[in-house]
């Protein structure tokens, strides 16, 4: 398995010098490193290619341009990303190896972080936002686990099945969020929270950081909701997942299972509630999905009482693959 590793840079030499480093002391190390090169006067470049790396260069401003063209220039058999900011302990790159090498049917995973610099208040915020704004509330909008742009490695086939669709030529959108709200439907998206990387916090301490994180975010669901619109890319997810499979460990098992039951229950009712409105073969081409039977997916409570509101469709792919 040949690992690229993919970081977008722009006036960031000193931040890129130190995760250069740290991809340096991997236990396993990148088979290629590409650094995205997008409109430097600073010497990014000059640190990149000290460390040897190969530079892509983009013309077009914007993280989203220059996360994609470096993921279309990788070679390699999975791409992982990273931000100039960000610092991976030595087992990053062999962790993300074994996860895909454990599961043929992968799609991507994406870890945590762990902020530096700004005060403990503030990195508190960043965890939070994190891990209750990003990877709870996100995922429950969108059935899946979302990538984090700072921490994530997606297999390259998937890429390019994603390729033409992101919006690369914006720069006020989230790469992370659009390639998430992007991924063919039902693509095994887990998050690993050992997956964890160092990431600055000084997103949030910047004025006005926040605040424009958030923007960024509204403006990147609304890009989505124009085209293809949030509801038939959430209907397709749905329709591709079905049922969770119960595969979710550790102490937090219980509450993501009645999570996943809950998103469940509604998107069914949903999904009738179009199919009732349309022949079933037309509403399917409709939506861009393959005809499906109105009944909605056999579920079994944590408990093990089964879903009276389920029918007897056959048991799918647990959503988001197990965020563990």
């Amino acid at each position: 398995m040949l690992l690229t590793v993919v970081i977008p840079v722009r006036d960031d030499a000193g931040p890129l010098e130190r995760c250069l480093r740290a991809l340096e002391q991997q236990r396993r190390r990148a088979d290629e490193l590409v650094v995205v090169d997008n409109g430097s006067s600073d010497g990014s470049a000059a640190v990149a290619l000290a460390h040897g790396a190969r530079i892509v260069t983009v013309g077009v401003r914007g993280i989203p341009g220059a996360t994609a063209a470096g993921f279309d220039a990788a070679r390699g058999d999975v791409i992982a990303r990273l931000d100039a900011d960000s610092v991976p302990p030595v087992d990053w790159l062999e962790r993300i190896e074994a996860a895909f090498a454990a599961d043929r049917d992968l799609a991507a995973v994406s870890g945590a972080a762990r902020f530096y610099g700004g005060s403990a208040i503030v990195r508190s915020l960043g965890r939070l936002s994190l891990t209750v704004g990003y990877f709870r509330l996100i995922a429950a909008l969108l059935g899946h686990v979302p990538l984090y742009g700072s921490n994530f490695a997606i297999r390259s086939a998937v890429w390019a099945r994603t390729a033409r669709a992101v919006l690369r030529d914006r720069a006020d959108v989230h790469d992370d969020l659009d390639l998430s709200l992007r991924l063919p439907p039902g693509s095994a998206v887990r998050y690993d929270p050992g997956l964890s990387v160092g990431v600055s916090a000084r997103s949030f301490v910047r004025p006005g950081g926040a605040r424009g994180q958030i923007r960024m975010t509204a403006t990147t669901l609304a890009a989505a909701n124009r085209d293809p619109g949030l509801l038939r890319l959430r209907l397709r997810w749905y329709l591709a997942t079905g049922a969770p499979s119960g595969r979710s460990r550790g102490p937090l098992r219980g509450l993501e299972e009645r999570e996943q039951i809950a998103a469940q229950r509604v998107w069914r009712r949903l999904a009738r509630a179009v199919a009732a409105r349309v022949d079933a073969e037309d509403g399917a081409q409709l939506l861009g999905v393959p005809t499906v039977q109105l009944d909605g997916p056999h579920v079994v409570l944590a408990d093990g009482e089964e879903d009276g509101d389920a029918g007897g469709a056959e048991r799918g792919p647990e959503v988001g693959d197990a965020a563990q």
